[in-house]
């Protein structure tokens, strides 16, 4: 394309990509945005340098003229969009990109990867982190991904509430909050599990917390008591009914005056598990699996349209797809979350070309990103924490349910 635009004089026109889904996984009610401030420091990075130019040259991927192009490609164009941690709806447009046709065209693929991945492990963490109150959930799926999602996956659930993750490299690079526990090789290791139970405490301290599910519960229970004392930290379960069994080792735990030695449950749990353990005396939660797949949607489905191009004398141009089942809207997006008096979400609005009618109670949507090739969306990871706290909140209460259901607010164009 890039190519073609090139040698048909048509590259340099004034463009307007949008990013948006055009509807939400199958019976979620919310999708949440993340990855915006990974996107920025990828747009910042993305370069076609010597490697990259002699390899398409080498292939004979494209001419010459487009690979003198590419070697000078910096992106100098303005990207608006949702701020990370907003929740999003059908034909939200989250990423608003105005440059010249070839500088946007590129970024397709750079935008979509992050935001599809990135947003689909939000979704998921955002369902679970409500369902699990003020108990707190740990991301631990860096073993059930790729190295470099599974960095990306512990972000997106810090964005969405989770605590923290037991991803030290998510730690490094982001500053996302780590912990973890010692796994079933670790008392395995040993010759009878109190030695192991020993050995942790004496190196980590009586607040560690002991996978007691090895062998017999109530007898691990007994001696993880007995070494670290009623100031033990915390002890995990990973296997069986875990509502039972914590109901169990609460009541054991208490008998040997550990009243407060915490009880973290892990195994194979998602939204659904979480949401049945409510009732159950579990102080928290591990989540591996179900996280980093997305809880069944492991993308979002957005796609990356030209809504608007400048036509051969200069004029902006409204285009549109309008193929089957993949219907775009064209034109330039605005976009507002229409509140009611209470503060509660009653829709999402999206004005074309210019932006919508709201009063003072509305919420206008779209920020800026990057401005003239410049990146000035930059901020930090816990403001994007917060700001999804609070906008999960404005939802109406139906938002909460995790039963199979339609948009929790409609989405209307004006």
């Amino acid at each position: 394309m890039l190519q073609a635009a090139l040698a048909g004089g048509t590259a340099s026109r004034r463009a307007v990509f949008e990013l948006f889904p055009r509807r939400l996984p199958e019976g979620r009610r919310y999708g949440v945005v993340a990855g915006v401030g990974r996107m920025l420091d990828a747009l910042d990075d993305f370069r076609f340098g010597d490697a990259e130019v002699d390899f398409l040259r080498r292939e004979q991927v494209v001419d010459e003229a487009t690979l003198e192009w590419l070697a000078a490609y910096r992106f100098g164009g303005d990207v608006f969009g949702y701020p990370e941690g907003e929740v999003y709806f059908p034909y939200s447009p989250l990423l608003i990109v105005e440059a010249s046709f070839a500088e946007a065209v590129l970024l397709e693929t750079l935008l979509l990867s992050i935001y599809n991945h990135d947003s689909a492990i939000a979704s998921a963490a955002s369902r679970m982190t409500w369902a699990a109150g003020d108990r707190p959930c740990i991301e631990m799926g860096s073993r059930r991904t790729h190295e470099e999602a599974a960095v990306a996956c512990a972000r997106a659930a810090y964005v969405a509430g989770f605590a923290s993750t037991s991803n030290l490299e998510a730690r490094r690079r982001h500053g996302v909050p780590s912990a973890g526990t010692s796994a079933h090789s670790f008392t395995l290791l040993h010759d009878t599990e109190r030695d192991a139970f020993r050995a942790q405490v004496s190196s980590l301290g009586r607040g560690t917390t002991l996978l007691v599910d090895t062998y017999d519960i109530a007898e691990a229970v007994r001696a993880a008591v007995e070494v670290a004392g009623p100031e033990l930290g915390a002890v995990r379960l990973d296997s069986g009914d875990l509502g039972l069994v914590a109901s169990q080792v609460r009541e054991q735990l208490d008998a040997l005056g550990a009243t407060r030695t915490r009880i973290v449950a892990t195994s194979d749990l998602d939204e659904h598990a979480i949401a049945a353990l409510r009732a159950a005396p579990v102080d928290g939660y591990g989540v591996g699996t179900e996280l980093v797949t997305g809880s069944g949607h492991p993308t979002c489905g957005f796609v990356y349209k030209l809504v608007a191009r400048a036509g051969a004398d200069g004029t902006m141009v409204d285009v549109a797809k309008k193929s089957k089942d993949k219907i775009s809207v064209g034109g330039r997006k605005h976009a507002l979350r229409r509140l009611d008096e209470a503060g509660v979400a009653e829709a999402e609005v999206i004005g074309i070309g210019t932006p919508p009618e709201g009063d003072a109670n509305d919420r206008p949507l779209l920020v800026p990103l990057v401005a003239a090739g410049e990146i000035v969306g930059r901020e930090p990871l816990t403001q994007a924490r917060e700001r999804h706290l609070r906008s999960r909140e404005e939802l109406p209460i139906k938002a909460r349910r995790l039963q199979r259901g339609g948009p929790a607010i409609p989405t209307v164009h004006q």
